[in-house]
């Protein structure tokens, strides 16, 4: 006799076999067949129940983020899929490789309006409308093509969130057992052997290259540090590209020292980038600066024509051109950087407290150890302000800008790197968002140390209103309860700092902890400087 598995069963023996270890999400009505099969191959799967569908999505987000292998959760349809659609959101724009796993009604029902349980009118319209793809399961045999099929377009190219779901009374349907279709990332786009060349020649022309990498740079360390060193070139990054260069190395400068190299730049040689900080925060480019990009993204050269486009994966493009330039190389530049470096530090050292309180926490966190941003004004001055040592080790948001992602995020990279320490940093707007995660970080032992801002304001906001609109503030200023006393009745450890000595010696003592922490720092309301001078920098005057 041919053994039998659900549908659900299949779907978990596919993630296995894709090599899925865990699970967020909420059980419901709706996957409960599903929900049943993760119980029975709960020795392969760990399933991690959090408090809203939003956290579950944000915590695969922070797995993916923080390894490059897909974050899994499962929500219901419906209101369940739609409250963990601004994880999806950031999945997208910080490509990460994100399954949701969810449900449909019946499949008589679908489409007919009868107004069911969780019903949308088109959920899978509304998913595809803004990720990168969603199927449905509409019999058991479709599970192993379908799920083959989605990991395949989640890992390929620009990598990115995709879904599935399954109607009500196809989770439990039973077809024959079998050993699932495994999908995966597909071969890289051949190189063009002329745009190498090209790129080759442009960069032989140069004197005063400038080197940007972002998230999609993250497996080229290697290749980006000799092609650094090759061409004496400075490395920068902006958010998801911070660690591809250690920020400790001769040729690494943050941003901020980058832009005043930018103001003599002839080259920019752009790295799984999307150049947000050259065109759309610094608005502003050299006379004649020519433009290479190696990007896996073919429409990423029609987006921002470069020069010369390399349609490649970092690593191999970059391995490419390497091969292709002189064996010649410039004469040292290092103590020009670092002049470069020490000038932009003393320059953005005025925006206090924050950057006081950052260089406690770098203090206090192993180099080895994960910074998890927020929308916040630490996070914002992190960008330029918090060194990073290692790729995948400052977890941002990306250019959606998500408030409140942060310490969800933070217990998936947590889940994923259970050896690491991992830092939440937050605003105490932010962090409420997501406080009922506490709970979750309790129940799963899940260790990450909550940093929360507390400055009773969505500070960017206030601040905007006080310049901008004289004053005409409205719906900025906050109630907060006591974050030591909240932490505490969710059975975290709770700590009070009030300086950034104190961050320094509290955050030490909660990591060396291993146990679920939350610090709240408080800080007097409007009182931090603003970073935005350094983010979006004024062009220089002419002549």
């Amino acid at each position: 006799m041919i053994e039998q598995e659900t549908t659900g069963e299949k779907l978990a023996r596919s993630l296995i076999g894709h090599g899925v270890d865990t699970v967020f999400g909420i059980p419901g009505a709706h996957m409960y067949d599903f929900n049943d099969a993760l119980y029975g191959r709960r020795d392969a799967l760990r399933f991690i129940h959090t408090r809203h569908e939003q956290g579950a999505g944000y915590m695969a987000y922070g797995y993916a983020k923080s390894t490059g292998r897909p974050g899994v959760y499962t929500v219901v349809p419906g209101p369940g899929v739609l409250n963990s659609g601004a994880a999806l959101c950031t999945a997208y724009g910080a490509n990460a490789p994100v399954l949701c796993v969810t449900g449909n009604i019946m499949s008589h029902l679908i489409g007919q309006g009868r107004g069911q349980l969780h019903e949308l009118p088109d959920q899978l319209g509304m998913l595809r409308s803004f990720i990168k793809g969603a199927q449905r399961i509409n019999h058991p045999s479709d599970v192993s093509p379908v799920m083959a099929g989605l990991f395949t377009q989640m890992l390929s190219g620009r990598r990115g969130p995709v879904a599935v779901e399954a109607p009500w009374d196809v989770f439990g349907k039973k077809g024959p057992a079998e050993e699932p279709a495994i999908g995966g990332a597909n071969v890289s786009p051949a190189i063009d052997s002329d745009a190498i060349a090209a790129a080759a020649a442009l960069i032989a022309k140069a004197r005063n290259p400038l080197i940007m990498v972002g998230g999609g740079a993250i497996d080229a360390a290697a290749e980006i540090a000799e092609l650094a060193e090759r061409l004496q070139a400075p490395v920068t990054a902006h958010r998801s590209g911070k660690g591809i260069l250690p920020d400790d190395h001769p040729l690494s400068l943050d941003f901020v020292a980058a832009f005043q190299h930018w103001k003599r730049a002839d080259l920019l040689i752009g790295i799984g980038s999307r150049l947000e900080l050259q065109y759309m925060r610094w608005r502003w480019a050299p006379d004649g600066v020519k433009v290479i990009r190696i990007d896996i993204d073919p429409t990423e050269m029609v987006r921002l024509k470069p020069d010369v486009g390399v349609v490649a994966d970092a690593a191999t493009g970059t391995h490419a051109l390497l091969a292709a330039l002189s064996a010649a190389r410039p004469a040292a530049r290092q103590d020009e950087f670092r002049d470069l470096k020490a000038k932009a530090r003393a320059e953005y050292s005025v925006v206090q407290p924050q950057l006081a309180y950052l260089d406690a926490i770098r203090a206090s966190l192993p180099r080895d150890g994960f910074f998890v941003e927020e929308v916040s004004q630490m996070g914002f001055a992190a960008r330029f302000g918090f060194p990073v040592y290692r790729p995948r080790q400052y977890v941002t948001c990306g250019y959606q800008d998500n408030l409140g992602f942060g310490y969800d995020t933070a217990l998936g990279v947590k889940v994923a790197h259970p050896d690491k320490a991992v830092v939440s940093v937050s605003g105490d707007g932010g962090f409420l968002f997501g406080l009922q995660e506490m709970a979750t970080a309790v129940h799963h032992r899940i260790n990450v140390v909550a940093i929360v801002f507390n400055n009773s304001a969505y500070g960017n906001v206030l601040r905007d209103q006080l310049q901008a609109y004289q004053g005409r503030f409205i719906g900025s200023d906050l109630t907060n309860p006591d974050f030591v006393k909240l932490a505490e009745s969710f059975g975290l450890r709770g700590y009070r700092a009030t300086s950034p000595e104190a961050l320094k010696r509290t955050l030490a003592q909660a990591l060396d902890l291993d146990a679920p922490a939350l610090i709240e720092v408080p800080v007097e309301k409007g009182s931090e400087a603003s970073p935005w001078p350094f983010i979006h920098p004024a062009p220089p005057a002419g002549p």
